[in-house]
């Protein structure tokens, strides 16, 4: 079966900027059509929607890069085992997302874009359940996981240490989605802030967010005893290991992905030269500083710069840390690592590819953290 990107690509332009309707008529759709899938999901299905478009974006823009998207939809049919997502599930997903698109671009559909829609469904639904099925021999779907530590470093932002019933493989500056006892068959996801260990443990950075279930129950109501569930890890910024010195620019609590990318190149006995940049409004929110500072001086490499935006009398580095970011030398020659909210990594990789850095040389992930 050959696949037409063009005409993927095309029809699902016009799907984009109605993404809101098309997905509450994807799942609507859906769950009229085979009821007993509602239970698959949570009671509020708003991050739930977001989710649908932001990864269906990825997927059709990729459908032309076929190890990128290889490598997204195994990452995505083994993470959909924690769901109790089955093969047969797939069929029913498939008519709703085909019947979606075909209302929401009636304008120029035709028989050619159908069979196009057709079959980049067909190939990515078996890439996803291939992957599904070759894990399920091997790890398992998630993994029951031991409150062993719980910082409040500030009113918002929780260190969270976890233990695993079994050993999680991961990848530094890989993340993991996380479901609270709190809030059943709701998960979000959170960046793992170390590289592997031999303890088998993993520290999560969340801050609580305004109406965030997952986040806020992690930061005011998880205790030391307490069990976490955890998906399978996934994400694409892990270390390129080329050698080259590094630049990582954190903004928040995306600072934890970009911490365990620099503890594996401290551990692999590599002597790059690394300056992490670390944004934050006031220097309250700088949480983790002290053990970043403990890093720096264990290795003189390292370069830890504290950002802070809105602290008039901050006697620090001040400003956006985009904006500081272009005040040191170029960055053209460096393997760049991105992390924080949206808007914040955006502007960064802008500014970035302005001054000469290749988009190739600049890693970030474009599904990560809480709405």
């Amino acid at each position: 079966m050959s696949l037409n990107p063009r005409l993927v690509k095309e029809s699902f332009a016009v799907v984009e900027p109605v993404a809101d309707k098309a997905a509450a008529y994807f799942y609507g759709r859906l769950f009229a059509e085979s009821p007993h899938l509602r239970g698959l999901f949570p009671p509020a299905m708003d991050v739930q929607r977001d989710r649908l478009f932001t990864a269906l974006t990825r997927i059709v823009w990729s459908l032309d890069s076929p190890d990128s998207l290889s490598s997204f939809l195994g990452q995505l049919g083994r993470d959909h085992r924690k769901y109790g997502v089955i093969a047969e599930h797939y069929t029913a997903v498939g008519n709703a997302l085909l019947a979606t698109v075909r209302r929401f671009a009636a304008e120029l559909w035709t028989a050619e874009i159908e069979a196009a829609w057709v079959s980049a469904y067909t190939v990515a639904a078996k890439l996803m359940i291939d992957s599904a099925e070759s894990d399920s021999g091997v790890s398992p779907a998630w993994w029951p996981a031991e409150v062993i530590d719980h910082e409040l470093r500030t009113p918002d932002i929780a260190v969270i240490t976890l233990r695993p019933g079994q050993r999680l493989p991961y990848l530094p500056g890989q993340y993991v989605n996380v479901q609270t006892p709190r809030w059943p068959r709701v998960w979000r996801t959170f960046s793992i802030a170390n590289a592997p260990r031999e303890d088998n443990t993993v520290r999560l950075h969340v801050r609580a967010v305004p109406g965030g279930w997952v986040s806020s129950a992690l930061v005011e109501h998880t205790r030391i005893g307490d069990t976490l569930t955890l998906g399978p890890a996934v994400g694409t910024m892990t270390p390129a290991d080329s050698g080259r010195d590094i630049l990582c620019v954190a903004g928040g609590t995306g600072l934890a992905p970009l911490k365990a990318i620099v503890e594996h190149v401290i551990a692999s006995g590599r002597r790059p030269n690394i300056h992490l940049l670390c944004g934050a409004r006031n220097s309250r929110e700088l949480y983790d500083l002290p053990d970043l500072l403990r890093m720096e001086s264990a290795f003189p490499w390292l370069r830890v710069v504290p950002v802070v935006s809105d602290q008039p009398g901050y006697d620090g580095m001040r400003g956006r840390v985009p904006e500081v970011m272009e005040r040191f030398h170029s960055w053209a020659d460096h393997d760049v690592y991105v992390c924080g909210p949206v808007a914040m990594v955006n502007e960064a990789v802008r500014r970035l590819q302005r001054s000469g850095v290749p988009l190739a040389d600049i890693h970030r992930d474009l599904i990560h953290g809480e709405p």
